[in-house]
């Protein structure tokens, strides 16, 4: 049987990679700047709900040709 006294190490959700806010977007921008103001006062559940606004917020892609 093994051994379950061990510690167990979870990695932190939070330092993954956040999403980069297109600023040129209206939308982006003021989720980006409501995702700083959430940061200064701890509010991680607001840092993490913006994250998850700004990943899903659509943007037509660029063409070039």
């Amino acid at each position: 049987m093994p051994d379950l006294t061990e510690a167990v190490y979870l990695s932190d959700p939070m330092s993954a990679l956040e999403p980069v806010p297109n600023f040129s977007c209206d939308v982006c921008a003021s989720l980006g700047r409501q995702r700083e103001e959430a940061r200064a006062r701890q509010d991680m559940a607001t840092v993490s709900d913006c994250n998850v606004e700004i990943r899903r917020h659509p943007h037509k892609e660029r063409r070039t040709s």
